[in-house]
């Protein structure tokens, strides 16, 4: 039975992967109540009538304060040692965006995102034009240490030793292995990510409908550890890791950037609503599960009819969900 709210539909994730089913309990449970009160805020906001924009922005806010997650506080190192964040976000009602890439110093680069979609001409500012920006809008600006986190210090120094570029967190099962699994397509995934290091794939991104059925999504992230300095993913860029249209549907992906943006995964989704008219559902999957490759990431989504979608082809994805007629969902794994 529906409450006596505003009808709503909200749905986020703080990134996807190779996630252990046998990883600490404790810190499994400060994921799952961080997910919980940072979905709550989004669902106040929406419940007392308030914007989609305003519910995902304050969304990643959180996320992004927060250092288990890869955006803001607990962003990753680049090859130079350096943190470079990234955000977008982007209104369904009129295709508005704002995104940002290359930052050094901004606290919370998804308000940086929502300054550029209200205030600027251009849809994008990179590195020092995006700060200069930021400082005329008076934005809060930190020094590149608040960055810091030790997890994410000692996973640079990893791959600097075998020279590889990674996700937030690199991860090689301690239990499970390919003879120990019977069913084979576990065993294709299993062998799949044993080639791209066993990653949990490190956006964050929210996305919402709110009362008066607009559409937004807003996406953040530090990147992959040990890229190279400016490299720039599909987080800010608008169509692959981020996209909404009142039309359809709002999307925000979390996985391999590069391969979100060779088939512009968000856009996607949508052009199969739009064009085939077929349901977030059965679109969502379609991209995900066929369009890209197994172990790449994927996205939640919601739709201009309040459906909820959040498929992922890898072993696990840091979620969660509600809506006006009670739902309430956290989850990691399927």
């Amino acid at each position: 039975m529906e409450s006596n709210t505003h009808k709503f539909a909200i749905a986020l994730h703080g990134g996807a992967g190779t996630i252990p089913k046998d990883e600490s309990p404790t810190l499994i449970r400060q994921y799952e109540e961080s997910l919980a009160n940072y979905l709550n805020i989004g669902v106040e906001i929406l419940k007392s009538g308030g914007t989609s924009l305003d519910a995902v922005q304050a969304v990643v806010v959180a996320l992004e304060d927060d250092p288990l997650f890869n955006a803001g506080k607990g962003a990753v190192f680049n090859h130079n040692g350096h943190h470079e964040l990234e955000a977008s976000i982007m209104n369904g009602s009129d295709l508005k965006c704002g995104a940002t890439s290359g930052l050094k110093h901004i606290k919370n680069p998804v308000i940086l995102a929502r300054k550029i979609l209200e205030d600027c001409p251009h849809c994008w500012l990179a590195s020092e034009g995006a700060e200069e920006f930021a400082r005329g809008k008076k934005l809060e600006f930190v020094d590149q240490s608040y960055y810091f986190t030790e997890t994410r210090f000692k996973q640079l120094q990893e791959a600097l030793k075998d020279n590889t570029i990674r996700q937030d967190h690199s991860y090689i099962p301690k239990v499970m292995t390919p003879n120990e699994l019977s069913n084979q397509e576990e065993i294709k995934l299993f062998k799949h990510m044993f080639e791209i290091k066993k990653n949990k794939m490190g956006t964050v991104g929210c996305v919402a409908i709110d009362s008066d059925g607009n559409l937004a999504a807003a996406t953040s992230t530090g990147g992959r550890t040990n890229k190279m300095a400016g490299r720039v993913g599909d987080t800010p860029t608008i169509g692959a890791g981020t996209y909404a249209n009142n039309k359809t549907c709002a999307v925000s992906g979390t996985g391999w950037g590069e391969k979100f943006m060779n088939i512009l995964v968000a856009h996607d989704i949508h052009c199969l609503m739009d064009y085939k008219e077929m349901t977030l559902q059965d679109a969502a999957d379609l991209v995900v599960m066929k369009k890209l490759d197994p172990g790449d990431g994927g996205v939640v989504a919601v739709s201009h009819d309040y459906e909820i979608a959040m498929p992922f082809n890898c072993p696990g994805m840091f979620r969660a969900a509600a809506d006006h007629k009670g739902l309430n969902i956290v989850k990691i794994w399927e």
